[in-house]
């Protein structure tokens, strides 16, 4: 093979495979529905039962029991927040970031999902009000509250730049973690997992295709409501990127605390009701 550079010539039927009509990969409209209007009603006579506030380039770990909502609130300034949930009895089921993208789609809003990982797969929690529901998908390919980012993290900190930050949301929500659950370090970061990223406006660049992010349109007041489907462990950071508007892992950004609230609907209200049972496909089968 020749030491030259390889140039590749698109072949002479080039347009015609670039117009070929997308396919749906996972059609969702046999995925099951939330039951929104039950859920809005029993919230209205739920009560506040706990709070706790995220300091800027920080995180904290809450639980929500089943049938509980819960709400994250942008307070102060524009903040983003970078979100992991596990089932509370079992830290081996948690949000699965990638295949709730690819049943909802890059950005989740009311009455979509977080799914959890396999062999459960099934809803965790289901949000319920999106006071940034407005944003939609801007000029640019974006909008807000996204599943297709991962979350800052001092190692790929390091790989880029030779910097070693210790404030990113992966060491923030591993420590949160470890402090909530008196566990090592070493045992609380692989438990650690991707994030839905709450308030953050992102998409991709049509040209390169890269990931990109904005300044989030979150303001004080903005807030996004949950329904929790199982027993819920939550950890939250409220990212040192601020609003992500030029930096995300930075000690420059103007930062801001988050809060999260969990309001109990009154008892009577979930008689009847339980959680999700975990995905029923039989595993004997695919070994």
């Amino acid at each position: 093979m020749s030491d030259t550079e390889f140039t590749p010539h698109p072949p002479e039927d080039a347009e015609i495979r670039r117009a070929v009509a997308p396919v749906i990969c996972y059609p969702n409209d046999g995925l099951p529905q939330p039951d929104l209007e039950w859920m809005r009603a029993i919230r209205r006579d739920a009560q506040k039962v706990s709070e706790t506030l995220i300091p800027p380039r920080d995180a904290r770990c809450f639980e929500v029991p089943a049938g509980h909502f819960f709400r994250i609130t942008s307070v102060e300034g524009p903040q983003v927040g970078d979100l992991n949930l596990w089932n509370l009895k079992d830290l081996s089921e948690r949000f699965y970031s990638g295949k709730s993208r690819a049943l909802h789609g890059t950005h989740l809003t009311v009455g979509e999902r977080m799914w959890s990982s396999f062999p459960y797969l099934r809803p965790m929690a289901t949000i319920v009000e999106d006071t940034l529901g407005w944003y939609g998908i801007d000029q640019f390919g974006g909008s807000v509250h996204d599943v297709i980012g991962t979350r800052c993290d001092p190692y790929t900190g390091n790989l880029l730049s030779g910097t070693q930050y210790h404030h990113c949301c992966h060491s923030n929500l591993t420590r949160a973690l470890a402090d909530h659950l008196s566990i090592p370090l070493s045992e609380a970061e692989p438990a650690v997992h991707d994030v839905l990223n709450v308030f953050m406006c992102t998409g991709f660049t049509r040209d390169t295709g890269q990931y990109f992010m904005k300044a989030s349109p979150v303001r004080p007041g903005d807030y996004l409501e949950f329904f929790a489907e199982i027993d819920l462990l939550g950890d939250l950071s409220a990212c040192p990127g601020g609003d992500c508007s030029s930096e995300h892992s930075s000690d420059t950004a103007s930062c801001h605390p988050l809060r999260v609230e969990v309001f109990a609907p009154a008892d009577e209200a979930l008689v009847g009701w339980q959680s999700p049972a975990p995905n029923g496909y039989d595993r004997s089968h695919g070994r």
